[in-house]
């Protein structure tokens, strides 16, 4: 009996220990920086440093609340950048529309040095979305079909140079497919793996395991069909776990057919408490360090949290962002309209 006793307290603890479950009930926000910006795409690189790229050509570096600002100009144009990305000694920050033009911004961990294009694309439907790497090598980024296919390019060399993937390649887009430059999260990166999402007259999820150079494609229950539909973010814990949300940007307090979740690296999609919990949200992500049970989903109506792999959710805060990128399990940065905050979940 004692030998069957302590396995079943051992049991229990390490249960308890892998959950790790918190509990959320509040979160604090704290503003760090206010600006008449629209501000879609942030980096944090550590728990009171982060990079921003937003419209109006600005790109910034807040050092514990210390922001340092630059504008850039491609041909006297304002770039309006909605993704960025942070490697080693270098940030990534791209433009939406046409021009898209990506910038590499050397960067010694405390200033920024020299700024150079490394990519510039011109034509009627350009339009990028997001750019994540896996490591200090290899980057990707996405954007709307040019042709017949997402736009993908890719970086072998630490973004030196970029190469657009031939449609040859790729799976087709629908007409109407396309994605939403929303929170520089419609893409997720996980080792080798990489998927990316769409909404519009499809919602559905690109794959590629192998870093780009295969892929496939995988239908979404995620509502669709409308221009304003579909995928507005993706998030991957694992190479099997991953989330999707989204919904209607119109009709944002819509809470059908907007989160869904995979256990199969996203061939499928399981609808996350339909008709219940938060309707569009611009920004989700997994917190990390709790098995991929706890998520956060952020848009403008607010702040939404899961402590169950998204079968039921809270609301913490009725204050609105565009995007989350967590520093570690309990503190994240949010940027919204005019404002990037931390918040402390507790």
């Amino acid at each position: 009996m004692r030998v069957y006793s302590m396995i079943l307290i051992l049991s229990l603890l390490i249960s308890c220990n892998l959950n790790n479950s918190k509990e959320f009930s509040s979160v604090t926000i704290k503003q760090v920086f206010s600006d008449s910006l629209s501000i879609r795409a942030i980096e944090p690189i550590a728990k009171d440093k982060i990079w921003f790229a937003a419209n109006n050509g600005r790109i910034g570096f807040i050092d514990n609340e210390s922001p340092k600002i630059t504008s850039i100009k491609y041909e006297d144009i304002l770039l309006n950048f909605r993704a960025i990305a942070v490697i080693k000694n270098a940030v990534f920050i791209l433009s939406i529309e046409n021009p898209a033009v990506l910038y590499k911004i050397g960067f010694d961990g405390n200033v920024a040095t020299n700024i150079e294009e490394v990519y510039v694309e011109k034509g009627a439907h350009v339009f990028y979305d997001a750019i994540k790497f896996w490591d200090d090598k290899e980057g990707i980024a996405m954007g709307d079909p040019t042709d017949e296919c997402l736009s993908i390019i890719i970086t072998r060399d630490g973004g030196n140079t970029w190469k657009k993937l031939s449609c040859d390649n790729l799976p087709k887009t629908a007409i109407g497919e396309a994605a939403f430059a929303a929170s520089n999260s419609n893409i997720s990166i996980y080792k080798n793996n990489v998927w990316v999402v769409t909404g519009g007259k499809k919602a559905r999820v690109f794959h590629s395991l192998d870093r780009g150079d295969t892929w496939k494609v995988y239908e979404t229950p995620i509502i669709q069909g409308a221009s304003m539909t579909g995928i507005y973010s993706v998030d991957f814990y694992d190479d099997q776990k991953g989330i999707i949300f989204g919904g209607n940007w119109d009709h944002k307090e819509f809470n059908e057919g907007n989160k869904a979740i995979t256990n199969d690296g996203g061939k499928t999609w399981r609808l996350l408490s339909n008709g219940r919990g938060p309707g569009y949200r611009s920004s989700v992500k997994f917190i990390p360090g709790t098995n991929g049970s706890e998520i956060v989903a952020v848009g403008t109506p607010g702040i939404s949290y899961s402590n169950d792999s998204g079968n039921s959710w809270v609301e913490l805060s009725e204050e609105g962002f565009y995007a989350i990128e967590f520093v570690n399990d309990t503190l994240a940065f949010a940027s919204g309209k005019n404002k990037i905050s931390k918040l402390i979940f507790k």
